[in-house]
């Protein structure tokens, strides 16, 4: 069998997983992939929907992003459970 890891990290997934609309759902976007939490939030703390649906609509292009990138830089040696609360990119406000 063969181990599920994140779409994003690529790191085995835990108990613990989210989906991700790669295309939001706002924008008419039905498929999903699997993350983990921390993962997750920091793609919706770092882009907006607008920028999702037209420039990081794959896990491919979310990995390009700059601020993505090193996070996934950072993560990448955590266990597969590792989660800490992660902060809103400077500039953007996160949304209530």
């Amino acid at each position: 069998m063969e181990e599920e890891t994140c779409a994003l990290c690529r790191r085995p997934l835990a108990r613990r997983r989210e989906k991700h609309h790669l295309v939001p759902r706002s924008f008419g976007g039905r498929e999903t992939v699997e993350l983990h939490p921390i993962c997750h939030r920091k793609v919706h703390d770092v882009l907006g929907e607008r920028e999702l649906a037209q420039d990081y609509a794959t896990p491919e292009a979310l990995r390009r992003h700059p601020e993505i990138a090193r996070f996934l830089r950072w993560l990448r040696n955590k266990p597969a459970d590792f989660h800490k609360l992660t902060r809103p990119s400077a500039g953007r406000r996160r949304r209530r």
